[in-house]
């Protein structure tokens, strides 16, 4: 075998082993879905999330109900656990959701809701998650 084919298997199993260990890796080095779906999922209520950046520290809080009462740009929630929260939405919040509803306008009693706002910043996310029951 020439020296420069030798070179080349040499070259091409590192870059299987390089390859192999990354495609493996990448599960590894992730927090497992249950346990984001433990917090994160369908049962959490609110949440406070504290995010590092270039330019500092971001505190994120994330509120689950239905909404029960809505006046101009503040909506009233009925979480999970019976507590009403008022909070304000940006009218040019993001709307998530089904196409049929689209802006912060179309938002209305019974939703059942996501809001994601910035520490006491009004909600600037709105994801619907649907009719509640």
């Amino acid at each position: 075998m020439t020296m420069s084919r030798r070179r080349f298997l040499y070259l091409a199993t590192a870059l299987v082993a390089v390859n192999s260990f990354f495609w493996l890796a990448q599960s590894g080095f992730a927090l497992p879905q249950a346990i984001i779906n433990q917090f994160f999922g369908g049962n959490m209520i609110r949440a406070e999330v504290l995010v590092a950046s270039p330019s500092g520290t971001q505190d994120w809080r994330i509120d689950r109900g239905v909404i029960t009462a809505i006046s101009g740009t503040n909506v009233t929630l009925r979480e999970k656990d019976a507590t009403l929260v008022t909070l304000q939405i940006d009218p040019n919040a993001r709307v998530q959701g089904p196409a049929r509803i689209s802006s912060v306008a179309q938002l209305r009693r019974r939703l059942r809701v996501v809001l994601y706002r910035q520490a006491d910043q009004p909600a600037t996310l709105v994801q619907v998650e649907g009719i509640a029951g």
